[in-house]
């Protein structure tokens, strides 16, 4: 890798923690968002490069819609343990019960908008007042919209019209009571980005990510989603086993695979190299719901 890539990593690792640290300094009871995901994976190594020796000024929360890849599950606690950093876990299930929410339908039911009902939840009960999450601009037009510190009314809701002006790094966490602030330390980096940082500080991935042999559906869209319990498929559906990779880790039942061969970082890099689309308009279909499918989901509360 040359010297100016290294400079440029340099620079994105420098923000981030700069951000973090801010969000230590301004916030009484902050969390990171942890799905075991690549993104949240290197939120934890940048928090530990801002806060080591001591712990993080914040536990680990993961909001479990029960459609999560195992493999992503079994990552996530076991890299919370070797972290030695608390992780609380809340399942959207327990919400539906308990709020009476209707589970989704269709083939590829996804529990995705649900998650927001559980997240809003965890945040009343620990009375979290910033989020931490992976977020990053380059992944869909509403993240894009999206300012580094992201202000949340009361119920969650996100105003376009109420984003702050962010000028040379300077963040502003003032809010009221019951407010809250999503606050995305990696926004500026790309999935590239994200790819080379890993490469350099040698991080551990769920397999997932890497080339493999799964049972897959073959999508009317040409799509490929890994077989699941709970899919619910029709006995004319095309079923095959392919070579695949997942890009993004999302609910099973919504987050596409995508052919490789990719055993290693470096193979994945060259793959980004040569892609015309981004991970998540290559394999997300809940964002295909309706042109601004994440827009509507950020209003109502979402990550």
């Amino acid at each position: 890798m040359s010297t100016s890539s290294f400079d440029y990593l340099d620079r994105l690792e420098a923000e981030a923690i700069h951000i973090l640290r801010e969000v230590a300094g301004q916030f009484e009871r902050p969390a990171l968002l942890f799905s075991g995901g690549k993104d949240s994976i290197v939120l934890t190594r940048l928090a530990e490069k801002a806060f080591r020796p001591g712990r993080f000024p914040f536990p680990l929360v993961h909001v479990d819609t029960g459609h999560n890849f195992p493999e992503v599950l079994a990552y996530r606690d076991q890299l919370a343990e070797q972290l030695g950093e608390k992780l609380i876990v809340r399942k959207v299930e327990d919400t539906i019960k308990r709020q009476r929410l209707r589970e989704p339908g269709g083939k590829y039911p996804s529990r995705n908008p649900l998650q927001t009902y559980t997240l809003l939840e965890v945040i009343e009960e620990f009375e979290f007042d910033a989020c931490i999450g992976g977020a990053r601009r380059d992944e869909e037009k509403a993240r894009a919209k999206e300012r580094i510190f992201s202000v949340r009314d009361e119920f969650g809701q996100w105003d376009p019209k109420r984003q702050r002006p962010e000028l040379w790094n300077v963040y502003n966490g003032r809010i009221q009571k019951g407010e809250n602030v999503r606050v995305f330390p990696i926004s500026n980096w790309t999935e590239l980005d994200v790819w080379r940082y890993i490469q350099r500080e040698n991080i551990a991935l769920p397999d997932i990510y890497f080339g493999h042999e799964r049972r897959c559906v073959v999508l009317p869209t040409g799509q490929l989603l890994g077989l699941s319990e709970h899919l619910r498929l029709d006995e004319d559906d095309e079923i095959v086993t392919r070579q695949v990779r997942f890009r993004t880790v999302g609910d099973s039942t919504c987050t596409a695979a995508v052919e490789s061969d990719a055993s290693t970082v470096e193979d994945i890099i060259q793959d980004l190299l040569l892609a015309k689309v981004s991970e998540r308009g290559a394999t997300r279909l809940d964002d295909n719901i309706s042109e601004a499918g994440m827009e509507d989901r950020k209003r109502n509360g979402y990550f």
